[in-house]
């Protein structure tokens, strides 16, 4: 009576890929515990880095920002927490917390007329003025890095890319993939009609419609049903005039917020 064909040759198989898979194991441990200390040589050294030329990560934006990026790189957060090396050594735990609530306090002061939206550009200089012309210096990068750890904390802010920059949310409201293609529509000229909607997104009149009514009901719109031929939604972030005054709501009766 003949024997299972191959069952020698398969059982030899197996061994042999246990064996190599056991080998394989092994090898991968090591590159992990390589890694790891190549991680470390490279923590310690970003921290000797930091500690020799902490006055300038403090005082020049663009130095700043070139080590938030070395950091980034072996996923060391210098503003994860406000103890521990990077706070005492560098204080920029600190410095972000203050610069967020710089942040806060102008979202804050400019919410009844934007509605709780200001181009990233606007926010920015008005952090500068208020801050003073001999503090430290503040770069867009800084308050984006501020605004994400603002996010983290559930409070509203967030972020919407337009034109290259970015609107800067400090209300809770809800807003979809719509209501962003909307705001960057109206990014040039600063208002959206359904119209220009209906032709630039292909839309129907019943979705341009709902997303602007959610503006308007957000307080991030303004009507303007006065204008010639067609009815203009106005986003204050984005209109030039509007952001650069302030203005009352005795200026602002000919628009509907």
């Amino acid at each position: 009576m003949r024997r299972g064909v191959g069952t020698g040759a398969i059982a030899k198989k197996k061994r042999a890929e246990a064996k190599y898979k056991e080998r394989g194991s092994v090898l991968a441990e090591d590159q992990i515990v390589q890694m790891s200390k190549q991680l470390e040589t490279f923590k310690s050294h970003l921290e000797e880095f930091a500690s020799k030329h902490k006055q300038e990560i403090r005082k020049n934006p663009q130095f700043r920002v070139q080590f938030q990026e070395m950091c980034a790189t072996i996923g060391v957060d210098p503003l994860a927490s406000g103890k521990g090396f990077w706070s005492e050594m560098l204080g920029v735990g600190d410095f972000y917390y203050e610069l967020g609530v710089q942040i806060i306090e102008v979202c804050l002061a400019l919410k009844h007329r934007n509605g709780g939206l200001i181009t990233l550009d606007e926010l920015h200089q008005r952090v500068l003025k208020g801050r003073g012309k001999y503090a430290q210096e503040v770069s867009q990068d800084d308050l984006v890095r501020a605004i994400k750890k603002l996010k983290v904390m559930g409070n509203g802010f967030g972020m919407i890319p337009v034109g290259g920059s970015y609107l800067v949310q400090s209300v809770p409201a809800e807003l979809n993939m719509d209501h962003t293609v909307v705001l960057q529509l109206a990014e040039k000229k600063g208002y959206v009609t359904v119209s220009e909607i209906k032709e630039s997104l292909n839309w129907q009149k019943e979705r341009a419609s709902h997303v602007l009514d959610h503006l308007l009901k957000e307080g991030l719109a303004w009507l303007d049903s006065q204008a010639a031929g067609e009815a203009q939604y106005w986003l204050p972030a984005l209109f030039s005039e509007l952001s650069s005054r302030d203005v009352s709501p005795e200026e602002a009766s000919q628009m509907t917020p």
